[in-house]
């Protein structure tokens, strides 16, 4: 997908006014949220999840945990929102601060060779980790302060410079270079994904752009451009699925809402008119 198909389906987007709907930006986030913690295994469905947050009432079959893990994660959400108002520059406080949040009810203890730590309070790994059973390993534990803080500053910077002089392409592509660029650092034992797709929406919002999401339906071949995109030492695979998998959502909502009301119109010219006499 080119860069104008891109703009193009942004501009549609924006032109049919769906972020003017009542609650619409509420339930958006409530989707992205869903699709977020389905991806790490919740089986919470995105209705379960809006009684969840706005009743506080509790999905029938489903594990505690999981409902925990996704109103960790709209805690998340919620302060990730307070900093971007405030327009808080990236630094390794502020990624724990939002990490802790995210495994606050999920997150434990360990104890290691290299130390005592606690995901469920942002603590940064004390151990080396691998992508699953067979899985290469993540850079050591020992690399990772240091790569965080590089991570930071280089985020900051193009924050500033994308804010001084907008382009809502290259702010898409800062957004995808930090979801893979902090999921490859891999700071924490757990919670990384959440954070990472956690950190590009943050990024998003800053600059006033529309969300994007992964949906779970999607989460093989968004592993397989993760994956390329480490073994290629390159952005561009990522970046190419993201504009994709964006570009692709938001088709289908623009069809689903230009199908709707189309059959709105139909109904409205089925039904009988009334004459009057005079």
């Amino acid at each position: 997908m080119n860069k104008q198909e891109i703009l193009d389906t942004l501009e549609e987007y924006k032109r049919l006014g769906f972020q003017e709907q009542i609650d619409y930006e509420k339930f958006y986030l409530y989707s992205i949220i869903t699709h977020s913690t389905a991806i790490e295994g919740s089986t919470m469905t995105e209705i379960e999840n809006q009684l969840l947050f706005d009743e506080g009432l509790s999905a029938k079959g489903k594990s505690i945990e999981e409902q925990n893990m996704n109103l960790d994660l709209k805690a998340a959400y919620e302060r990730s929102m307070d900093m971007v108002r405030k327009h808080t520059p990236f630094s390794i406080d502020m990624l724990k601060e939002l990490s802790s949040i995210v495994m606050r009810r999920t997150g434990t203890a360990y104890s290691t060779l290299g130390g005592t730590f606690d995901s469920s309070k942002g603590d940064l790994r004390l151990v080396n980790v691998t992508a699953g059973a067979g899985g290469k390993s993540y850079m050591n534990h020992l690399k990772v302060p240091q790569r965080l803080k590089d991570f930071c500053e280089e985020m900051n910077e193009r924050r500033e410079q994308l804010l001084k002089n907008p382009d809502i392409y290259e702010q898409y592509q800062l957004s995808f270079d930090a979801h893979l660029k902090l999921v490859t650092i891999h700071p924490w034992v757990d919670g990384n994904g959440r954070m990472s797709r956690l950190i590009m929406n943050h990024i998003q919002n800053e600059f006033g752009l529309v969300p994007s999401k992964v949906l779970k339906e999607d989460k093989a071949e968004y592993i397989e451009a993760l994956v390329e995109s480490r073994e290629k030492d390159s952005c561009l695979p990522f970046q190419d699925f993201m504009f994709k998998e964006h570009a692709r959502n938001l088709q289908q909502e623009i069809d689903n809402y230009k199908l709707s009301m189309e059959e709105e119109e139909g109904e409205e010219e089925q039904k009988p008119r009334r004459h009057f006499r005079r």
